[in-house]
């Protein structure tokens, strides 16, 4: 039986680093997967800033499931050997803040590209540079399925992970599948189960609109049933909430004021709870949370 321990991306409770750790702890998370903080890319903060991040975190015993970088997220005619620099930088975060993992995305594909295919051979020899990088500082690479990107079906996402049996991680985003056309269960889900190495709990209606947790078609109740029946040890699901903030919705409704309209929330906070709520609701009952 596994044990899932909830984590969340809070820049989308607030900018304000403060407030993120505030909005983790009202919703009794202690994890965060960094992405945003004080309007910094995680990639981007000085050593300084990393152990401010560092202390802070410690002080509210809150702890890192992951780096949520943007490494990968460029075009494959971009300046590769600077961004295998921005690489060995997040690293260097990553060790500042105790971090054991980034999660890394397989590069744009040209636009109007009949057949992604054919750049097969140059993602997978360039994730291996970024692999060996990695493996200096003793970091785990996590590829996630992102839009547009090389890997951004379940096929070619299992291309690159034997490609780097053993060395590169799997970030699964249902979301990101049904944007793409895919239906992520059961085939797909159960295809990368083997190389899952953590989750992003995001799901959406088929026309691709964000939705809490369990109200889309991205299955995320039958994941998590099946991970509860077969997996053995910790499982981490980050919540990337993804939830449109209306501030101006009470104004508009006439008598009892509702937050939410399908996707809609009137503050970053109210969308956050939700996300996190909505996630925990699909968990089975027989889960261990931690």
């Amino acid at each position: 039986m596994a044990t899932f321990r909830f984590s969340a991306f809070a820049d989308e409770y607030s900018k304000d680093f403060d407030e993120q750790i505030k909005g983790l702890l009202e919703n009794d998370l202690h994890l965060i997967e960094p992405r945003g903080i004080d309007g910094t890319n995680i990639s981007d903060l000085t050593s300084e800033k990393a152990m401010e991040v560092k202390s802070k975190l410690d002080a509210a015993g809150i702890g890192i499931s992951a780096l949520g970088s943007p490494i990968g997220k460029i075009k494959l005619d971009d300046d590769f050997e600077a961004h295998k620099i921005k690489l060995r930088r997040t690293c260097e975060i990553a060790k500042i803040l105790g971090a054991e993992r980034i999660r890394m995305f397989s590069f744009f594909m040209p636009k109007d590209c009949e057949d992604v295919s054919v750049y097969r051979d140059t993602v997978i020899a360039r994730i291996g540079e970024m692999l060996d990088i990695a493996d200096e500082y003793e970091i785990k690479l996590c590829h996630e399925n992102e839009k547009g990107i090389y890997g951004d079906t379940p096929e070619r996402c299992l291309e690159l992970l034997k490609a780097h049996e053993g060395r590169l991680g799997c970030v699964f985003d249902p979301a990101n599948f049904i944007q793409c056309g895919v239906t992520p269960f059961p085939e797909a889900f159960q295809s990368l189960m083997p190389y899952l190495t953590y989750m992003h709990i995001k799901d959406c209606v088929r026309n691709g609109t964000v939705v809490v947790a369990g109200t889309g078609i991205g299955c995320i109740p039958e994941m998590f049933a099946l991970l509860n029946r077969t997996v053995e040890g910790e499982m981490v699901v980050t919540v990337e909430p993804h939830l449109k903030v209306f501030a101006g919705l009470a104004d508009l409704e006439a008598g009892e004021k509702t937050k939410m309209k399908n996707n809609a929330f009137e503050t970053s906070a109210d969308a956050f709870g939700a996300a996190i709520e909505g996630a925990r609701m699909c968990m089975p009952r027989t889960a261990v949370l931690k």
